[in-house]
């Protein structure tokens, strides 16, 4: 997946908001203010980080091995960095999917609530 279509794909989620708040190259992108992926655009090759369930964290490391790494950064335990144009689309959309779900289960209640009605 090119970082374009990782950005289509990430604004296309219900609630997300993208902005630079750290410097000009790293693009995060929030939902309902929380952060559930980011991109160093200085990066070549792409890589985004993603958060993740520990568990599952382990088991993509092992089995994408130096394309799926501990989040660079970031807490390791939660956060992946991926290699994103050396993984199927498809496993990139589910990852986004998987860190965005996790973000939204973490929301107030009332956050939770709000997102819903957009």
């Amino acid at each position: 997946m090119h970082i374009e279509a990782f950005r289509n794909y990430c604004l296309a989620k219900k609630g997300v908001t993208e902005c630079f708040p750290f410097d000009e190259q790293t693009l995060v992108f929030k939902v309902m203010g929380k952060m559930f992926a980011l991109s160093g655009l200085e990066h070549l090759p792409s890589q985004v980080n993603l958060k993740c369930d520990p568990d599952r964290s382990v088991e993509l490391r092992t089995t994408h091995d130096g394309v799926i790494i501990p989040g660079y950064h970031m807490s390791k335990l939660h956060w992946n960095t991926i290699f994103i144009e050396e993984l199927p689309p498809q496993l990139i959309a589910e990852l986004i999917d998987h860190s965005y779900n996790l973000v939204v289960a973490g929301l107030p209640k009332k956050l939770r609530e709000e997102l819903k009605t957009l």
